[in-house]
């Protein structure tokens, strides 16, 4: 009975094991790595490498305002708090999405942003996917511009991160689809010619060319159910924020664009 448990015991330890090396192995090695860009025509990529001609600057141009304006009871800013001598920003974005220590939650970059605001500030939140809001999160990112992405899956983190790669996986919608299908397995290819990227986030926020302004990584994700045909979720739902954390991991280590051009 001894040798039995011994062994079944092993027999556990190895199955569990295969499990987390399956979890976290990736798609692409980091030298196979491309950003979004590469797979952008040559025109897309000099609007977006050229910070006159990029659309995307009016909004990182007005979260810097927003950044050092003072506002509230308390006639505080961003930068009283945050600024090159105290609590740098820069770099910060690389490590979102991350577990807030205080909810012990995952959030996001707009997610943090309103949380500094309700709760250090004590000035009103702003709603999601809004002009203010993109335009303080595509500067925060436009800070870390050109520093690799480096989020983590330990800890609190590990759940969502095992929940993101399961939505990533996972075939949705009418058209019976998995974000795998496209950027894992046909990567390269044209759709409507355009040709499918591997789906990494380092470049968002995002100007995106068919909207005509700036956009969220959720606000992407929506626009991808939809071409499924599937029902999306509310932006900020954590199903997102898990699924953004999966994204960002397989992405660690390409440098941040923000704000990219994207068609």
């Amino acid at each position: 009975m001894f040798h039995f448990n011994k062994y079944f015991y092993l027999i556990l330890v190895l199955f569990f094991n295969q499990i987390l090396v399956y979890a976290e192995e990736k798609p692409y090695s980091k030298k196979e790595l491309k950003s979004g860009s590469s797979f952008s025509k040559k025109e897309t990529r000099a609007i977006e490498n050229d910070d006159f001609s990029n659309p995307g600057m009016i909004w990182v141009e007005k979260g810097e305002e927003i950044f050092n304006s003072p506002e509230g009871i308390n006639n505080t800013a961003c930068a009283d708090c945050h600024n090159q001598s105290n609590n740098s920003i820069v770099g910060v974005a690389a490590g979102y999405p991350k577990i807030d220590k205080a909810s012990n939650l995952l959030v996001n970059l707009e997610q943090k942003i309103n949380l500094c605001r309700k709760n250090k500030m004590k000035v009103k939140i702003y709603e999601k996917e809004s002009d203010s809001l993109l335009s303080l999160s595509t500067y925060i990112t436009f800070l870390s511009k050109d520093q690799p992405m480096n989020v983590s899956i330990d800890g609190e983190a590990k759940k969502y991160f095992l929940r993101g790669k399961k939505l990533y996986f996972q075939r949705i919608g009418q058209m019976n689809l998995a974000c795998n299908q496209c950027h894992d397995q046909i990567a390269g290819s044209f759709l409507r010619s355009e040709k499918i990227s591997q789906g990494h986030i380092n470049g968002f926020p995002s100007y995106l060319m068919r909207w005509d302004s700036i956009a969220s990584v959720h606000k992407r994700f929506q626009f991808c159910n939809t071409q499924a045909r599937a029902e999306p979720l509310e932006i900020g739902h954590i199903d997102y924020n898990a699924l953004q954390l999966y994204i960002a991991w397989r992405g660690n280590s390409l440098l941040i664009e923000s704000p990219s051009v994207r068609r």
